[in-house]
């Protein structure tokens, strides 16, 4: 009977320690590595969907506080610091509230950006901007009737997909905003439906980015959870899945 105690007892501390192992594993993984996140809001429609599950790189800008869950403020600054890239699509702290956003890299410290017209400029430099079609699909424009798609391409080279919901909104024209050392400007490619650095979020400090957008690994529409399963033959989006979250 003590033999057995003894045997139920081992089991037990072996299921606790190979659990708080796994435990320890997953946090190095989330916090080092690769953090999943899902989007929460059209703003970067269309290239990310409310419903898309992804991966964001963690060791792409190096570490700060906010790699560490709940951003504990043990440090300043950065550790093996990167530099994000214009074109990236980045996970950041907000500047005042701490919330998770995803947006794209546009302005770089020292750049001046502004809207003119419903047309990009970056240092008096209008971006390349072309029309490519419409799309007349709710799930990834929000609005029913066609929406106007145009493609970017950064002065880098870098080229994605934006949605042009209302020609002439309060977003396509703005003040020339520059962008201080240290900082970056973000925007999200959904033009007329994006709280961003022209507005709420302002200029994004390095310290705040947590890691940049790397690769969808799922995706669901119709505001299901990926816990529904008997909502996933409807409603999954398969053509989404293993797909750039950048373009």
């Amino acid at each position: 009977m003590a033999e057995e105690t003894k045997t139920k007892q081992s089991t037990l501390g072996e299921t606790v320690s190979v659990i708080v192992q796994a435990l320890i594993l997953a946090l190095i993984i989330r916090t080092l590595l690769f953090q999943p996140f899902s989007i929460p809001s059209g703003s970067m429609r269309p290239t990310l969907l409310e419903g898309d599950y992804l991966f964001v790189s963690k060791f792409a800008y190096g570490y700060s506080k906010h790699s560490l869950p709940f951003s504990p403020d043990i440090f300043s600054g950065r550790i093996w610091e990167g530099t994000p890239k214009r074109g990236d699509v980045a996970v950041f702290k907000h500047p005042v509230s701490n919330v998770d956003y995803i947006k794209r890299v546009i302005g770089l410290p020292g750049d001046r950006i502004q809207m003119k017209n419903g047309q990009l400029f970056i240092n008096d430099e209008p971006v390349k901007r072309e029309l490519t079609g419409q799309i007349n699909d709710p799930d990834v424009t929000e609005k029913v009737g066609p929406v106007d798609v145009y493609v970017e391409t950064l002065p880098n080279g870098v080229s994605y997909r934006t949605l042009d919901l209302s020609p002439n909104s309060t977003a396509d024209n703005t003040r020339e905003f520059v962008v201080p050392e240290g900082h970056y400007f973000m925007m999200g490619d959904n033009r007329d439906n994006s709280n961003d650095s022209r507005f709420g979020v302002g200029y994004v400090p390095l310290e705040n980015f947590v890691g940049r957008a790397n690769i969808i690994f799922f995706s669901i529409a119709g505001g299901a959870s990926p816990l529904e399963i008997w909502r996933w033959p409807s409603e999954l989006r398969l053509d989404r899945f293993f797909h750039s979250a950048s373009k």
